[in-house]
């Protein structure tokens, strides 16, 4: 069974509401909002975030996504309706008092490209509550070698982002991990695709 599944890089209120409606979420849910990577073209500004998270999310949580983000920035958003805060370039010591201080649940995000990278996360797992290791791409739904991952223990909470296709879905089952996926659920033009959201959700609770 997938223990989970985030839809990153939500951008727009007519995909938001299709995915807070649908019929097939998983029972852990999870949306991610690009709140300062100005690079991504999934970036969402301030206002426009303010709003597409103030709708009735149900149970649904909602993440924001931020790179080693600056004081100024984590007090703009400390009021918005966001229950993770997904966290790269962080270090473990700036992480926990991120966490302590605006009292969130705290997602640390390893980029990896290599199995040397994917020992990092014994710098953060006291702190955080779930174990992103994505890809060195950021934004550029880039892929790494999942293997490098077998070492990993089962007990941790961890999810796992980096390119993956909705086809891919049933490779994960009982591997225990919250599934990440961003770019596949787009159409050629960077725009999330309401069909391929829609055939993403459909499978992944048959899975």
């Amino acid at each position: 069974m997938i223990k989970g599944l985030k839809i990153c890089g939500v951008s727009d209120p007519k995909t938001l509401n299709y995915i807070l409606n649908h019929n097939h979420l998983p029972s852990l849910t999870m949306i991610g909002f690009i709140t300062n990577y100005e690079r991504s073209q999934r970036f969402v500004k301030y206002e426009k975030l303010k709003n597409l998270t103030q709708v009735k999310k149900k149970k649904v949580k909602f993440t924001s996504v931020l790179v080693n983000p600056s004081d100024e920035t984590l007090e703009k958003i400390k009021n918005l309706n966001f229950d993770y805060y997904q966290l790269y370039d962080v270090s473990p010591e700036r992480t926990k008092k991120i966490k302590l201080r605006y009292k969130k649940k705290i997602i640390t995000a390893i980029t990896v490209s290599s199995k040397v990278d994917v020992m990092r996360y014994k710098d953060y797992s006291d702190i955080s509550d779930i174990i992103l290791f994505d890809s060195k791409g950021y934004h550029k739904s880039r892929s790494f070698d999942h293997g490098f991952l077998d070492e990993v223990p089962d007990e941790l909470n961890k999810m796992i982002a980096g390119n993956i296709q909705i086809d891919d879905i049933p490779s994960f089952k009982n591997k225990g991990f919250i599934i990440d996926l961003s770019g596949a659920l787009e159409d050629k033009n960077g725009k999330k695709d309401i069909n391929k959201i829609d055939k993403l959700l459909n499978l992944i609770t048959k899975v």
